[in-house]
């Protein structure tokens, strides 16, 4: 019976490793993040108006994941602009990504979490 348990507590080590991993592949390094937003680049927040309205980086734009292609556009006509994306997880934000590159847009990048986003954003990093 323990190795069932050690079975399944390893299983669930390797699943959590594993998620922060693809929750972190493809973000921006915290410094080039940071000397895009010093240069005026757009910070876009993907996640939910009812999440986006209980705080948010006071630079940032809601563009909900599921209307992006639709208002994004009609906002930034640049499609070379720097975008800087972010969402609760940072799940949301590698969607936004991909759908923002597949109707032509160049210069974006993956802030990541809310809470990682803050940090750059604010030059609080660690």
């Amino acid at each position: 019976m323990t190795g069932t348990y050690w079975t399944l507590y390893a299983f669930a080590v390797v699943a959590l490793i594993a998620f922060m991993v693809m929750r972190r592949s493809g973000q921006i390094s915290q410094k080039q993040a940071a000397n895009y937003v010093k240069s005026g680049a757009l910070v876009v927040d993907v996640r939910s108006p009812r999440e986006f309205s209980t705080g948010h980086l006071s630079q940032a734009f809601n563009f909900p994941l599921e209307e992006l292609e639709g208002l994004l556009p009609e906002k930034v006509r640049d499609k070379n602009r720097v975008i800087l994306v972010h969402c609760r997880t940072g799940l949301r934000s590698k969607k936004a990504k991909e759908r923002l590159q597949h109707i032509g847009y160049k210069n974006v990048f993956i802030l990541g979490s809310y809470e990682r986003a803050f940090k750059i954003v604010s030059g609080r990093m660690l």
